[in-house]
Order: C-alpha cells, then structure tokens, then sequence
C-alpha cells in the first residue's frame, strides 16, 4: 500500500474529539459551502459533497437541514478559511486549517497554543511546502462493477494516486484540483459517494521517541480543542 493508505490509518487510529465537535466542524463547513453557491445541493457540489460527509458522520439530517437554512440568513456571520503553519517541539512540522468568523481571535489563540505546548508560531509557506495537498472520495464496494486495478486506469486522466478497499468501501486520493472533476465523475457513473474531503500528508515524517511523541500530542490536541480549528496536519511519524 502507499503513503495516503498508510497517512489514512494512522489518522482512523487517532481519536480525534468528540462527536459534537464533528458536527460544528460541519457545520461551519455547511455555512462556508452555502455562502459560496446557495442552498440548493443539486447546483452547489461543495454543499452535496458537505452533506454526504455530515451523513456518513451520522449527523441528524434536522442538524444539517437546520444548518442550511441558518447559513442563507442575510444576518448570518460568514465564516473564512485561514490557514496557520509552524513547528511542534522535535522538528515537527504543523499545518492547521481553520474557519472563522473573528482572524484576530483565532491567530491569537492558535499563537498561544503553538507558545504554551513549546511550538514555534510560523509565518506563511514556512512549512506548507512539506504536506502534498489531496482531496479524496470513498465510495460504496457494490457499486463497482470492475477490479480495483481496472478502476484505477479508469481514473488516469484525473491523476489519481491511489485507490485501496477497506471495510468501509473503496478510497480514491487524487491532487487537490482534481476534486471536481472526480466527483462529477463518480457522479455521472452512479458511483453512491460516502464522503468526500481534502487532507494534507506529509511528504516526509520524523520518527520520535514515545516521551518526545508525547510532547508533540499536547500541541495536537490543544490546537484540537479551539472552536476555530478545523484539522490539524503534522509530519509526525505514528508509532
């Protein structure tokens, strides 16, 4: 297997916050998409795609329907995107994606978490050059009517990077600009999308020892646990 399976295995065996922190992630996500192409999920792919995620994390369609109606208020805050870099202690690299409704907020405590747990706070494109930018899409098993291989040179033209089963149905990784050209794809040859979303793996990990893993880890779930935090990427490598 490859580097997105193995990136892809070490992040389903990280416990990464509870369920209710799953769903406000959707949720700001569900605004974000709304804002950007209007309430409509059959004209609006980044809402589809939102909503199939929100489904597979076993969100309350009232909580997603709720969501969407909330986010086309007028007098709704429009949440941004930002992204923040910067070092773990040991070397190791951090790339944290948020969404957020107040940057002064957020820079500040991203800032303090980086500072309290021994980090350095990064200027941009100090460490971004390390994590290849993906999107990826997992699709139900019995809706493929070919081999894995047979459906991988299906994809070439998409540049996708690697296709492998596991429990939960069939996981495609691709470059980041090919998300929209795969999704119609899968789209177009009745392919149910079970999810679908965009990560960064590192192009090179660091192995430490469990007493320095263990420092990295406080930064980690620190960074976590801000209300303004959507994902956290290191370079890390899992033991």
């Amino acid at each position: 297997m490859g580097r997105a399976f193995e990136f892809r295995k070490a992040r389903k065996m990280k416990r990464w916050g509870a369920m209710s922190k799953t769903f406000t992630k959707i949720g700001k996500e569900i605004s974000m998409a709304v804002k950007e192409g209007g309430p409509n999920p059959d004209s609006n792919a980044r809402l589809r795609a939102v909503i199939q995620n929100a489904k597979a994390a076993n969100m309350p369609k009232d909580n997603v329907e709720r969501a969407i109606k909330k986010a086309s208020e007028k007098d709704t805050a429009a949440y941004k995107e930002a992204l923040f870099e910067g070092y773990a202690p040991h070397g190791i690299a951090v790339v944290v994606e948020t969404a957020t409704d107040n940057n002064n907020r957020t820079v500040a405590n991203v800032r303090a978490a980086f500072n309290k747990c021994e980090g350095t706070f990064g200027t941009s494109g100090s460490v971004i050059f390390m994590f290849d930018h993906t999107c990826n899409f997992r699709v139900k098993t019995e809706d493929l009517k070919m081999d894995l291989e047979e459906f991988e040179l299906e994809l070439i033209d998409f540049d996708v990077e690697e296709v492998f089963e596991d429990e939960d149905g069939i996981l495609i990784y691709a470059p980041f600009e090919q998300f929209g050209a795969i999704q119609k794809y899968l789209e177009e040859n009745n392919l149910e999308i079970l999810s679908s979303g965009f990560e960064r793996i590192p192009t090179v990990t660091k192995q430490l020892t469990e007493e320095e893993q263990s420092d990295v880890e406080k930064l980690l779930e620190k960074l976590e646990d801000e209300e303004d935090v959507q994902n956290v990427y290191h370079s890390m490598e899992m033991i």
